[in-house]
């Protein structure tokens, strides 16, 4: 196996670890850095050993350290979805200058779907750091003609977003999605272009769609964020490199 694969797998845990923190103190407005990572049930501040993505929850048994109180498998869970996609970008792009982009795209969509999943929050300044940073990426590696194209598109698939939103606002007599996903899917239009920006949609549709449906049966009055699936939708098209001409030779 290519040792950068599995070196960048490591660093991603380790981001993935951080963006966990991010995600859980940043809706609550929160420092990211202080108090330093502790056990929610003891309150202990966490040694070196402890961590260790994914190493310290396998060896720690899912329990912590001082009080025994059992950790949920969600930080193991996150540390190594983020260490594969990271690593995953590097296969499908290498140490390209795209593997910027996709780094930075990825980074700010596991912190949304923590935030989003958890408290149904997409915070601003998540997406204003991270689109600043992608937005500076693409003036600088493809260009000013290119950045202006990837600004409209962006632009077309905010537009796109909120006139679904407004329909389905009208369609089912309440809110039907928040603030955050029509911003979302700017950046959506930066990255990926305008027309796999909504296709976006439509895979985090189909991902959300069986999901939302066992959630519901359990508890009707239970609402579902979009987010985690719009960035999963994202990240598949992102990874597989899918462009509109790639859809219109299948098609062909």
């Amino acid at each position: 196996m290519d040792i950068y694969f599995i070196l960048i797998f490591i660093i991603g845990t380790i981001f993935g670890s951080f963006y966990n923190v991010v995600g859980f103190r940043l809706p609550k407005g929160e420092s990211i850095v202080y108090p330093p990572s502790h056990c929610p049930n003891c309150n202990t501040k966490l040694g070196v050993l402890e961590l260790v993505p994914i190493l310290s929850y396998i060896f720690q048994r899912g329990k912590c350290k001082h009080c025994k109180a059992k950790i949920s498998p969600f930080y193991m869970i996150f540390e190594l979805l983020t260490g594969l996609l990271f690593a995953l970008a590097y296969l499908s792009f290498g140490f390209s200058p795209r593997f910027t982009i996709a780094i930075l795209f990825i980074s700010m969509l596991m912190i949304i779907m923590v935030s989003d999943y958890i408290y149904m929050i997409i915070n601003d300044e998540v997406l204003i750091f991270f689109g600043v940073l992608i937005g500076i990426s693409i003036f600088f590696i493809d260009g000013p003609e290119i950045f202006v194209k990837q600004i409209a598109s962006g632009i077309c698939a905010f537009i796109t977003m909120l006139l679904i939103k407004k329909f389905g606002d009208y369609l089912f007599k309440r809110e039907s999605m928040g603030g955050g996903d029509i911003k979302l899917m700017f950046i959506f239009g930066l990255v990926l272009g305008y027309p796999m920006a909504i296709l976006s949609i439509f895979v985090g549709s189909l991902i959300g769609f069986p999901i939302s449906v066992i959630i519901l049966k359990n508890n009707s009055d239970h609402i579902i964020p979009f987010g985690p699936f719009l960035a999963l939708g994202a990240i598949i098209i992102l990874l597989l490199q899918i462009d509109f001409n790639t859809i219109l030779n299948i098609y062909m």
